[in-house]
């Protein structure tokens, strides 16, 4: 455990937030806790500022921003979002906010007159529990929608290229009806692998390749993929 003597000395300025919220961020900073912990201090300060009614805010994410932007503007070295993550807007906000911070300047008086005016005309509910429950789950499933789009969506694919139930023959798919029907029902005899009946799984295989396709799939491949489909039915004499 870290000493007191030897932690960083951490000094942030009191010109954006309440004494008490400074030295929190301040403590959370030496104790080597991340920026967002030492932000939160002023989130909490601004919620706690919107329900005592000092002023409102139009909603619980805009008062978590006002928290954020007092924690920037007081030295917490919280990065901004990157891009995509908000609005280009918000994004400028934020980087002027984090080169001004060093400065350590107090805002216009009359900005935050007229600030403190619009605040007070707006509502006090941003605040509720519900409010910022609502907030968090809205934050929670972006941040989820945000992950899975990054994941590789063509799963289909690999599995058609790396699955060992059936050894399809390279570029199959491009010949003609007759040639595909043979080369699925040969893979689908030889398979080892496989967990139904060779008709089954040569079906199956053509099947899942016309819906990995889906939309690009061309009239005219779509319309040899159905013959194939009939072709393997005679060779299984299923026709």
């Amino acid at each position: 455990m870290q000493s007191s003597e030897t932690k960083r000395p951490v000094e942030l300025s009191d010109a954006a937030a309440e004494h008490d919220t400074v030295e929190r961020a301040e403590d959370d900073l030496r104790d080597g806790k991340s920026a967002s912990t030492a932000a939160g201090e002023f989130v909490r300060e601004e919620i706690e500022h919107v329900r005592e009614g000092k002023h409102g805010a139009r909603s619980a994410k805009q008062a978590i921003a006002i928290g954020l932007s007092k924690a920037r503007r007081a030295g917490v070295p919280l990065s901004a979002p990157k891009r995509g993550q908000t609005s280009e807007r918000t994004r400028k906000s934020a980087k002027r906010e984090l080169a001004a911070a060093p400065k350590r300047k107090r805002p216009s008086a009359k900005r935050s007159r007229a600030a403190k005016r619009a605040l007070k005309r707006e509502s006090h509910a941003s605040a509720s529990h519900k409010a910022l429950s609502t907030q968090a789950k809205r934050a929670a499933a972006k941040r989820r929608t945000a992950a899975n789009s990054r994941k590789p969506r063509r799963w289909s694919k690999r599995v058609t290229e790396t699955s060992d139930a059936m050894d399809i023959q390279p570029e199959i798919f491009k010949r003609g009806a007759t040639a595909i029907a043979k080369s699925v029902k040969r893979s689908a005899e030889r398979s080892k692998r496989r967990k139904s009946s060779p008709y089954r799984s040569a079906m199956s295989m053509l099947t899942f390749y016309e819906n990995r396709a889906g939309k690009n799939l061309s009239a005219r491949k779509r319309h040899t993929l159905e013959r194939a489909k009939d072709e393997l039915r005679k060779l299984f004499g299923r026709a």
